[in-house]
């Protein structure tokens, strides 16, 4: 077995199924201790059963459970790795949903892809910074979509509560998230962040392309090259099958990169 992750530990966001869990895997195959998130305790037990079942060892899993809809359950989350992991070498934010039909509020009032997809990642990023300093070299993968190209940040309206569109609703969490990459690894932090487009996968996302998907395993595989420390990153970049690809012009514009930390804080800090 390759162990070029051997002696790290990776948290993985969303790690039930699809490329999350396909993230686990391969992880845990490069030798990395691997921290299984899932929405709840049973979907986390089921998804270490089968990375055990796939070849994983037991002793290198460890499950956490919470529910992304609840802000404190995602600090509650950060709080219990940290404590149980001073040294955090990986971060890989891959938790998402699909927006519904209709605008759907969370109990902290935030539009329920935007908080899931994004919120959570910025929340965990912030609270996460001590264990991934601690590291040394410690990376922040986010798992993003080229739909971030096609999507504006409604600053006024971050709900889209007035104009709601779930594709717009999604992809605005996806420009979010690629946006705040460079913002979650600050200068002399020894954090690179990047986001990853992942490709068109068989996942439960599948249906808002409305398109066939490749394996969820091809998706992953993209994810953990940017894992490996023989891969060289750019520290706020967005990669495509490996490469610095180009993003929506937003990404690297200061001025929304201040504006968009600005409003995540200004929703995280007083729910968390």
């Amino acid at each position: 077995m390759s162990a070029f992750l051997s002696g790290r530990t990776a948290l993985v966001t969303g790690a039930s199924s699809g490329i999350g869990w396909e993230t686990a895997r391969l992880l845990a195959e490069q030798g990395a201790t691997v921290i299984v998130h899932a929405r709840t305790a049973d979907e986390g037990e089921h998804a270490v059963e089968r990375l055990v079942e796939r070849g994983a060892a037991r002793d290198q899993l460890h499950l956490v459970a919470a529910d992304f809809t609840r802000l404190a359950a995602v600090a509650s989350l950060a709080e219990n790795v940290a404590q149980a992991f001073p040294a955090l070498h990986l971060l890989v934010n891959n938790a998402a949903v699909m927006a519904p039909e209709r605008c759907t509020l969370t109990d902290d009032g935030v539009e329920v892809s935007f908080q899931v997809n994004f919120l959570a990642a910025h929340l965990l990023a912030k609270q996460l910074q001590g264990p991934l300093a601690a590291a040394g070299n410690a990376r922040i993968i986010n798992v993003s979509s080229s739909l971030h190209r096609t999507a504006a940040m409604n600053w006024t309206d971050p709900n889209r509560v007035k104009k709601y569109s779930r594709v717009a609703a999604y992809a605005q969490s996806q420009l979010a998230l690629s946006m705040a990459a460079g913002s979650m690894a600050p200068a002399g932090s020894d954090i690179t962040a990047v986001s990853v487009n992942p490709g068109l996968c068989d996942t439960a996302l599948l249906p808002l392309y409305g398109r066939v998907g490749a394996p969820p395993a091809e998706g992953a595989a993209a994810v953990v090259r940017l894992c490996l420390p023989t891969v060289e990153l750019t520290n706020g970049e967005y990669y495509d099958d490996g490469d610095i690809a180009p993003t929506a012009v937003a990404v690297h514009e200061e001025r929304s990169q201040r504006r968009l930390a600005k409003l995540a804080d200004q929703l995280t800090t007083a729910k968390a």
